[in-house]
């Protein structure tokens, strides 16, 4: 089958093990690069062998034509990058969160749907390896309809070092990790009917945004009791099992417990069964964000099958509105000390 070309828009943390993970997909070839800063794109393309380099997106898309665009710039470019490739009706896969805002959110997935065109969100986090398998059990209905869960994600670990405009972001928490852990939340237990949410700023690290916050939504058909936990903090109390996101999910047939070191626990009246569920391992994968920049790859590989006609992939733009929704009805919600109900 004939590979697809695409470029990528930005040349920051996250672009190389995105490329990397495409390269491990296969049947994909990037041949062009953007970035504002076209220094710091020539050393990407030239440690990483990309034959076109541009500091102007427009020309890139009118010279390469490329079949797909991967948007990893910052939350700034999402929006014009993307609509420039709605403009030009060449599929984009944007990162999360897809905008700064809902409306420009709805703007860009309706610009998307004007112009016939795939949109993507790259929304790897429910393709971790002990999600996914958290997913799958519950799909089975090994528990039955869940009646409560909580998924948790906390952690001290210094997030800033890697990618310091984080600590420059007006809303944090909810946008970096809720963006992604609401959406696992969605593919495990369905769409939210009501929502809760109280953050907090610690005294350190010093940074613009919340980071920490608390959520309660009652989700799906069975109405599932869900909190979730948030935090970027260094406390002497939170464990340190970045960046694993944990679950505690409670059903009238039994329970199921994602812990540390990627564990998956299953208990009904036949008793309890664990299993663990780890990342595969890439050499060019960062250790410490291992289970994260691992689940890249299934997430591609979702993608690029919709890009070739075979699936409707799981992350669209349209979908991925609903998890925004949540993120910014929390936001509503803390804000005026209120349940938000969808």
């Amino acid at each position: 089958m004939k590979n697809l070309r695409f470029a990528i828009f930005g040349a920051g943390f996250w672009a190389r093990c995105q490329l990397a993970a495409w390269r491990e997909v296969g049947g994909v070839e990037c041949v062009a690069i953007f970035n504002r800063n076209r220094d710091k794109a020539e050393r990407f393309a030239r440690d990483l062998g990309i034959p076109a380099v541009y500091d102007d997106a427009e020309k890139l898309l009118c010279d390469v034509k490329p079949d797909f665009v991967d948007n990893i710039t910052e939350v700034g470019g999402h929006k014009p990058l993307s609509l420039l490739c709605a403009k030009f009706r060449i599929p984009c896969i944007c990162q999360k969160p897809m905008a700064p805002s809902l409306a420009d959110a709805r703007q860009m997935v309706a610009a998307f749907g004007r112009a016939k065109t795939p949109f993507f969100v790259h929304e790897n986090w429910r393709w971790q390896t002990p999600m996914r398998a958290l997913i799958n059990r519950l799909r089975s209905g090994v528990i039955g309809a869940p009646f409560r869960a909580r998924l948790s994600f906390t952690s001290g670990f210094d997030v800033w070092a890697n990618q310091p405009a984080l600590a420059e972001l007006e809303q944090f928490i909810l946008t970096d990790i809720g963006t992604h852990v609401l959406d696992t939340a969605r593919a495990c237990f369905g769409e939210a009917d009501s929502l809760y949410c109280q953050l907090h700023k610690t005294r350190r690290p010093a940074v613009k945004g919340e980071n920490v916050a608390t959520l309660l939504l009652a989700m799906g058909e069975a109405r599932t009791s869900v909190v979730v936990e948030l935090a970027y903090a260094k406390t002497p109390l939170e464990r340190e099992c970045f960046p694993q996101t944990l679950a505690f999910v409670e059903g009238p047939l039994g329970s199921i417990e994602v812990t540390d070191n990627y564990g998956l626990r299953v208990t009904t009246k036949k008793g309890t069964h664990s299993r663990r569920h780890a990342p595969p391992r890439y050499a060019w994968a960062d250790p410490r964000y291992e289970v994260a920049q691992s689940s890249m790859v299934p997430c591609h590989r979702d993608i690029l099958a919709a890009l070739r006609g075979e699936g409707s992939g799981e992350t669209t733009g349209v979908d991925n509105l609903k998890t925004l929704e949540l993120v910014f009805g929390a936001y509503e919600s803390a804000r005026k000390d209120a349940v938000v109900r969808f």
